[in-house]
Order: structure tokens, then sequence, then C-alpha cells
């Protein structure tokens, strides 16, 4: 599989994880803390979903050129380790846990961070020159 297409499946499945989380939180309670709305053991409300949606979103736009891609690694990176850092803090603090983080969330932002920066990363691929042409 491709890096360009690894990329775009990143993409789909937060875009996936949003849609779906909204069938379990429905559209009531964005800043609830609430550990018993999960999807797959992630804690999840309506503004987390949102937040997936638009990491989804941006990951299908940003995801067939190379400088965007990597754009949306760096963005992946800093937000999710932003998120990451923010979880630690407020997992146990429901005043504060506006995005309903639980552990296994804290657990895939860190990878979701390391994703973003193997993207951001990644060494960008050589265009070869055509064969059998000739200079003129």
């Amino acid at each position: 599989m491709s890096t360009s297409t690894s990329r775009l499946i990143i993409g789909i499945v937060y875009l996936l994880i949003g849609v779906i989380g909204f069938a379990i939180t429905g559209f009531d309670g964005w800043l609830e803390h609430d550990h018993s709305q999960t999807l797959l053991g992630f804690a999840i409300n309506p503004l987390h979903n949102v937040v997936h949606l638009l990491v989804g979103l941006l990951g299908v736009l940003l995801w067939s050129r190379s400088a965007s891609a990597r754009t949306y690694g760096w963005i992946l990176a800093i937000g999710y380790g932003a998120t990451f850092v923010y979880g630690l803090i407020v997992v146990n603090n429901e005043d504060a846990n506006i995005l309903n983080i639980n552990g296994a969330d804290n657990v895939l932002h860190a990878v979701s961070a390391a994703a973003g920066l193997a993207i951001a990363l990644w060494p960008a691929r050589r265009e070869q020159p055509a064969t059998g042409t000739t200079a003129r």
C-alpha cells in the first residue's frame, strides 16, 4: 500500500469514527463527560465527534499531493500531540474534560500524533526520468 493511500485511509477512518460517534452520542450534551458513551472503548461526546469529522475531512482533502499530505501530517502530529498532553491533564477532571477523554483515547492520540509525524517526515518519492526518450 502506498503512503498516499495510507493517508487517505486515515482520513476516511476519522470521518467514519465521527459519523458513527454521533449514532452513539446523539447531538445532546456537547461537552458531557460520560465514559459510558464509548466507541470500541474510546470515550466520545458530540464535540469529540466533530473533531474526528474535521480531522477526517482534512485527511480526505489533503491526501493526494505530497506537500499537502505533509501539512496534514503536521496537523495530526501537533494537534494530537497537544490533545494527548491535554488528555493526561484532564482525564480525571470532569469539569475540564470537555472532549470526554479516557485512557484509551490518550493512547490513540499518542499513536495518531506519531502517525502524523511519520506522514510529515516520510521521504518524498523521487520522480524517475522517462525511459526510451531521446533528447533533441
